[in-house]
């Protein structure tokens, strides 16, 4: 067994995991080593008998080859601690995984590792919430930030779709592994990054390993290792997106919230982050300046396509000339305070721009 192929193994056995690997590694040298090592050796770790009985009898059964045959099929790349392009933020952290599987499309524009933002959040977004991660996100998008988050309902997904939506690159981390789509109603965006190049789909998961509660925290403190800091849009006071927050601060990242209104259940993760040093986001320009980062202006949305029909509406409006914002909230059938939403969100993504006064026109 060649040495990728040992630290392939063990990322497949259940029994061991980061820190017992280093230990391994730390005592038998090299992967292959630790793989093949007698049982008299592994007694000497203390590993404990029950333990080292599990693995014995799974590396006797193993099919590596049959494995990396898979990995092939599902077209699913490997990076190990010593390969170049294991990321070097989740590298740092105390426990990186032993083997990173990536899924993407081949041959698409590098990812920048660098420059990147986990933004997390409720499952249940409310409507204020999708909108302040709407306009964070196509922010950030702007300023060359990869968006870092877990491909669940509500705030993930929606840091997810604005980032596509944007032509910025996104990378969806799973607790299960990178051939399951999960949760399955988010398949669209599983595909963009999969296979249209908008970004990649990564786990510390052996193929076929299904999603369960109890993976969901190894794979929130991933979310938090590829990324200099975590914004938290929305949450519940035990929202999993506390969990990525605390393992962020752990691994000593910044830890970012978006304050809501005190009346929602859904605004009480960031004000108990708020309240124990988070720093507080009212745009992209606070998360620029904690981090250091300069500004880059590398990509811009001002070619998305409309997709609903306020946002359209708004823009026949305009299409004779400015407006002001009361004749705009006069000319469209819907609510006000969705009037001023998409006026944001359109200024946001430059279709529009306020010229003075509220009055908006056409960029």
């Amino acid at each position: 067994m060649m040495e990728r192929e040992a630290y392939i193994a063990f990322s497949v056995f259940p029994g061991i995991g980061p820190m017992r690997f280093r230990l391994l590694l730390d005592y038998f040298g090299t992967a292959k080593n630790a793989w093949e090592a007698p049982v008299g050796e592994l007694r000497n770790i203390n590993l404990g008998e029950k333990l080292i009985e599990k693995f014995v009898a799974f590396r006797n059964t193993f099919d590596i080859h049959s494995y990396i045959k898979q990995l092939a099929y599902h077209h699913v790349n490997m990076l190990t601690w010593g390969d170049p392009r294991y990321p070097r933020l989740l590298k740092e952290i105390s426990d990186p995984p032993i083997v990173l599987y990536v899924k993407s499309k081949p041959g698409t524009s590098k990812i920048d590792m660098e420059r990147t933002i986990a933004v997390v959040g409720t499952r249940n977004a409310t409507p204020y919430g999708a909108d302040v991660t709407e306009r964070i996100t196509q922010e950030l998008v702007r300023e060359g930030f990869t968006i870092i988050s877990g491909m669940a309902y509500g705030i993930d997904a929606v840091a997810h779709t604005t980032a596509i939506d944007c032509g910025g690159k996104t990378i969806a981390v799973l607790g299960c592994g990178v051939d399951i789509i999960a949760p399955p109603t988010n398949a669209g965006i599983y595909k963009k990054l999969t296979e249209e190049g908008c970004g990649a789909v990564v786990s510390e998961m052996p193929l076929g390993m299904r999603p369960g509660k109890g993976l969901f925290p190894a794979r929130n403190r991933i979310i938090s290792g590829l990324s200099r800091g975590v914004l938290v849009a929305e949450g519940a006071d035990d929202s999993g997106a506390l969990i990525t927050a605390r393992y962020a601060g752990e691994q000593g990242r910044d830890v970012f919230a978006i304050p809501g209104p005190i009346t929602s259940p859904y605004s009480k993760g960031p004000l108990f982050l708020l309240k124990n040093g988070a720093i507080l986001v009212e745009s992209v320009q606070d998360i620029m300046n904690a981090l250091g980062v300069e500004k880059k202006r590398s990509r811009a949305c001002a070619d998305i396509v409309l997709t609903n029909t306020e946002e359209k509406r708004i823009i026949a409006c305009l299409s004779g000339g400015g407006k002001h914002v009361d004749d705009l909230v006069k000319l469209n059938p819907f609510p006000p305070s969705l009037v001023f939403s998409t006026l944001t969100v359109l200024e946001m993504k430059g279709i529009i721009k306020d010229i003075g006064g509220k009055v908006y026109e056409l960029a």
